[in-house]
């Protein structure tokens, strides 16, 4: 509601004041608050204050509505934190130095039309869409205003229209700017290029030892190993507390009872299904079947294969269509039934083999239920042995003596990296608690660590054991490292010196194709390449080679994929007709228009700001927004 508050007349102006901001963000450079200055006062520009009562609403209106995007309230610091009150301070200085600029220059407006501008305000309109008096009583009323100082408002935001008209007015882009940078947005080109990859540098050779020992003392930092640190843990979890000696048999009988459907398999049967698109074919066939033919026969006469008729097996249950399972469980093993009339179609069924219902024995998953129950009655003991641990921690217990206190056990793990690696470079097995790398890495040998969440139940301790510095290796403890390294960069080398070996065949005369053949390579080709629209083979960097002169021009780029190189050449551009009056143009034309507005106006404050002097009153403001200031 701010916003239409203060926007004068839905012109342009409102927008630009925003965009002033970046022209008044130096002012928390200049002086603080002085002596003379009331405690209500948040700023001074020249002789124009900024209330203290301005910049609280200001400010409180601009937290809350960045809190609605975030869709949580933000504290002080929060705010703070993403510059709201350093934006809110801004646009209320902006506003005094055109206030001051305003008032010497003898700017004003008439009762009459100002009268006009509030009225036809759409924020004051009624449900009738014209304005309404009960409608602006109560925008003022939601956003802390009294109509006397509204109307005050409303007069200066008149007055800095008028100002910043009289500045920029309808001032516009100039057609040759427009023109050109239709031009250079709109420009495409095409190309021919050759990729050079590894196949064209082949095998690079194992390095001697004087030329890895120069690599090696060369990028002697790349290979530094780095800090690892070794922990202690303590995991709180349903299978650390379980005990399952504690759980009697006939508790996981009972168990078993209740599960009965769990452990059991009903009858199964391995079905075939033969469809008919009619009940006189599907009585045909079962004709064939009862004078002694098979069902396997019945299907070779119409060419069908086992993955044509095959149901696989079920259950009764498991039938869409009651009839046919009735049907398919009343056969023997090996037997076909007559022509069934099913659901969707007439179909003969045919019965492969019975699996006869089964029951695991008790014996069988006794231990497995003793488990799950004592993985139970833990989740029902965790949250009070969290407390109890807690109360430890804070008594100053080490985790060991926990551990002993609650027959807990203490895990120890290999030293790891802040990537979770081992010196060996293989992942190390660790917790799968969130934080618990980062939290090992801010912590350090003694200090005592927040808990963790550890899966959905549990909860993780943790103690940092040693820390293990980085150091530089040995040319013998990396030199697997520094061979790879090594190659790498000679691969890279050799790469670099054949396509620029090549390039500059190609700007002394040879043809692009004629190199191709002779290295083996393929010609490509690209079209309408945009300077913005990187494509294939061509990334960001190999487009900016392609913009970077006329026809004919060649370059060296890396490919898109990093791994090798492009030589191109362009072959042709293709810039668009320029037409005013399209309307691409003439959004561009607003475009630029309004930024060439924001930069003469937002150099105009500044200046208007260096010259009368701007003064912050920071203790006031911290206080203001919930801060202390130091």
């Amino acid at each position: 509601m701010l916003d239409a508050l203060r926007k004068g007349a839905g012109t342009w102006i409102a927008k630009l004041f925003i965009a002033l901001l970046i022209f008044s963000f130096a002012i928390w450079g200049v002086t603080d608050f002085l002596q003379g200055f009331g405690q209500n006062t948040a700023a001074k520009v020249g002789e124009t204050e900024v209330t203290m009562v301005d910049f609280d609403r200001t400010y409180r209106q601009d937290l809350n509505r960045l809190a609605q995007q975030f869709g949580r309230p933000l504290t002080g610091e929060e705010g703070a934190a993403l510059g709201i009150p350093q934006q809110a301070l801004g646009r209320l200085i902006a506003e005094a130095a055109m206030n001051n600029t305003a008032q010497d220059l003898k700017l004003g407006i008439t009762d009459q039309r100002l009268a006009t501008l509030i009225q036809a305000d759409p924020a004051f309109r009624g449900l009738n869409g014209r304005y309404d008096r009960s409608r602006l009583d109560q925008v003022l009323r939601a956003n802390g205003y009294q109509e006397d100082e509204y109307v005050v408002q409303r007069r200066r935001i008149a007055e800095r229209n008028q100002l910043a008209e009289g500045l920029v007015g309808s001032l516009s882009a100039p057609l040759s700017y427009l023109e050109a940078l239709s031009a250079y947005q709109g420009e495409t080109r095409n190309a021919e290029y050759v990729l050079l990859t590894n196949e064209a540098i082949g095998e690079v050779e194992e390095p001697s030892l004087p030329a890895l020992n120069t690599f090696f003392e060369e990028n002697k930092a790349n290979f530094r190993a780095p800090e690892f640190r070794e922990i202690k843990y303590l995991a709180l979890t349903p299978e650390t507390l379980a005990r399952p000696e504690d759980i009697a048999e006939e508790d996981a009988l009972s168990e078993y009872e209740q599960r009965a459907e769990q452990y059991s398999q009903p009858e199964r049967r391995k079905i075939r299904q033969m469809s008919f698109p009619s009940s006189e074919a599907a009585e045909e066939a079962a004709g064939e079947l009862a004078g002694g033919k098979t069902f396997d026969e019945l299907m070779e006469d119409r060419s069908l294969s086992n993955n044509d008729v095959t149901l696989g097996v079920m259950a009764k249950a498991d039938f869409l269509d009651e009839t046919l399972g009735d049907v398919a469980f009343t056969l023997d093993q090996g037997a076909s039934s007559g022509a069934v009339d099913g659901r969707f179609s007439t179909v003969i069924l045919n019965v492969e083999e019975i699996l006869p219902e089964s029951t695991k024995p008790f014996d069988e998953v006794k231990e497995e239920i003793t488990q799950d129950l004592a993985a139970e009655q833990a989740e029902r003991e965790i949250l009070d042995l969290l407390d109890e641990v807690e109360d430890a921690r804070a008594g100053g217990a080490l985790l060991d003596e926990i551990g002993e206190r609650f027959s807990i056990p203490v895990e120890t793990v290999e030293a790891f990296d802040q990537s979770g690696k081992s010196a060996s470079g293989t992942d190390v097995s660790l917790p799968d608690a969130e934080g618990l790398v980062a939290g090992t890495f801010e912590s350090d040998v003694g200090v005592e660590n927040d808990v963790l969440q550890f899966g959905s139940q549990g909860f993780l301790w943790y103690e940092v054991d040693q820390v293990i510095p980085e150091r530089d290796r040995t040319l013998d403890e990396a030199q697997d490292d520094v061979v790879a390294a090594w190659k790498a960069s000679e691969f890279a080398n050799r790469l670099s010196d054949k396509a620029t070996e090549l390039l500059n065949r190609l700007e002394n005369g040879t043809p692009l194709d004629a190199l191709a053949n002779e290295e083996q390579l393929e010609v490509k080709s690209v079209e309408n390449l945009a300077r913005t629209a990187p494509s294939g083979d061509f990334n960001q960097d190999a487009i900016s080679a392609l913009f970077s002169g006329p026809v004919g021009t060649s370059a060296i780029t890396p490919s898109a994929d990093g791994n090798g190189r492009l030589v191109l050449t362009v072959t042709s551009v293709s810039v668009p007709d320029f037409d005013a009056a399209s309307p691409s143009i003439d959004a561009l034309n607003q475009q630029l228009s309004q930024q060439m507005r924001d930069s003469l106006v937002g150099q105009f404050i500044s200046d208007r700001e260096n010259e009368a002097g701007v003064e912050i009153n920071q203790v006031g403001i911290a206080q203001v927004i919930g801060l202390t200031q130091h």
